[in-house]
């Protein structure tokens, strides 16, 4: 008993300690920006007026603080499900209808991830129609909103079964050793995302259309052929009827790789600003940011992996939390519990390696540019557009942020423009 008190303490220690940490970390951001965040800054001097910093500030506070209720109340819902003997009773009604434990196991995470998406609506229907529509961003019906809720969560289940049927069977039939071949067929279900999300999730939500503006068409095609880049296509997708929020990206590999524009970037930013920011996502690939970030994830996996499986045959495990030890598919889920607290610790990590990616493509944006200005100017767009946070404190930045700081970037940026100069 005083073993299984040992992993139950532990557990909750290691918890709490993660939901203290991520509270303090967003009301230090959300103090400083009161603080700060009523200043133009300098490299925002002549570009922002004090009614549009006044939105920034506000937009941020409001967001951050659903944000944080949100991770508190599902700290809470974690804690809950977990110590009340809840999920005793889920796979005791799982069990009792019995399917055999493949199925029982999908059954048993399909009615998590419906629980999961039920306790986020509330969450999402206020920031979509309070935030966002108070600050003029969403553009969304509640029809569509629907569809949209619907459709992401078919699409999820569809995803978990396809991930989650093949690693259960290794889980039942490999026993000890499952986690090798579990890891091999994770990342090639990665790569195979990678490759059907463009022809096959994004169509579900958007519409692709030819680039409108030939003379920009022209000007991506020059910018790719520049950079030794082939695209099976270059595309614009109705974003607008969603969000005004602005962006472009890269998506897929291979033969699916595509270059896609929301209509509101098209819209709100010159030619040279949005060739500036595909530049950038060029950037990515020809650092090999992708490949190397899928690798980091393939190593991570690997550990996960290897970890779970001591933490699936571990009968302490079971006993702790009041499970049947036989309920590998349990176990898999308690596994991936009680890491995911050690990986919030880990934010720093990938936040800093995403960060110097960033700068990375930045750079290159420069030089396929041969000028800083345009992204420059593009960014301060965006930034305005987007109503970002132009006070962010430097420790929530360190942890949390895959960019750095608009302020921090714009600044580099200034110093890469006169190298090129």
């Amino acid at each position: 008993m005083v073993q299984y008190n040992y992993l139950l303490y532990s557990f909750i220690v290691l918890f709490g300690a993660s939901t203290i940490l991520r509270w303090s970390l967003e009301s230090t951001n959300t103090t400083y920006l009161k603080k700060h965040g009523r200043i133009i800054p300098k490299a925002f001097e002549g570009e922002l007026d004090k009614n549009t910093l006044y939105k920034m500030t506000e937009y941020t506070l409001q967001s951050s603080r659903l944000e944080s209720t949100e991770g508190i109340l599902g700290d809470v819902a974690i804690l809950a499900l977990l110590l009340s003997g809840a999920l005793n009773w889920l796979t005791q009604l799982i069990e009792n209808h019995t399917h055999g434990p493949i199925l029982n196991g999908i059954l048993f995470f399909a009615i998590l991830l419906v629980i999961r998406f039920i306790f986020e609506i509330p969450f999402n229907i206020y920031s979509t129609f309070v935030i966002e529509k108070k600050y003029e961003f969403s553009t969304i019906t509640p029809k569509l909103w629907l569809s949209d809720q619907f459709k992401e969560m078919l699409i999820s289940l569809v995803l978990m079964v396809l991930l989650l049927g093949p690693v259960l069977l290794l889980i039942y039939h490999v026993k000890s050793d499952w986690w090798l071949p579990a890891w091999i067929f994770f990342v090639s279900f990665q790569v195979f995302l990678l490759w059907i999300y463009p022809v096959l999730i994004i169509p579900i939500f958007y519409e692709y259309r030819p680039i409108e503006d030939k003379e920009l068409e022209t000007g991506i095609i020059s910018l790719a052929e520049k950079a030794g880049i082939k695209v099976s296509g270059i595309y614009q997708i109705n974003a607008e009827k969603r969000s005004r929020h602005t962006n472009a990206f890269f998506t897929g590999m291979g033969k699916t790789k595509r270059i896609v524009l929301y209509d509101t970037l098209l819209k709100s930013h010159a030619r040279d600003e949005i060739l500036s920011v595909l530049a950038h996502e060029i950037g990515h690939w020809k650092k090999r940011h992708v490949t190397k970030q899928a690798l980091l994830i393939a190593i991570t996996s690997l550990i996960v992996l290897y970890i779970s499986n001591h933490l699936v045959n571990w009968p302490t495990m079971y006993s702790t939390f009041g499970l049947k030890q036989g309920l590998r598919y349990a176990g898999l889920f308690l596994a991936i519990m009680l890491l995911r607290p050690a990986a919030f610790f880990l934010t720093p990590i990938a936040s800093s390696v995403s960060r110097c990616f960033e700068i990375q493509a930045d750079s290159y944006s420069c030089h396929l540019m041969q000028s800083a200005d345009p992204l420059i100017r593009a960014l301060k767009k965006i930034a305005k557009e987007n109503l970002t946070n132009l006070f962010p404190h430097p420790v929530f930045a360190w942890f949390y942020y895959s960019h750095p700081p608009i302020t921090t970037r714009l600044k580099l940026l200034e110093e890469i423009g006169k190298v090129k100069r």
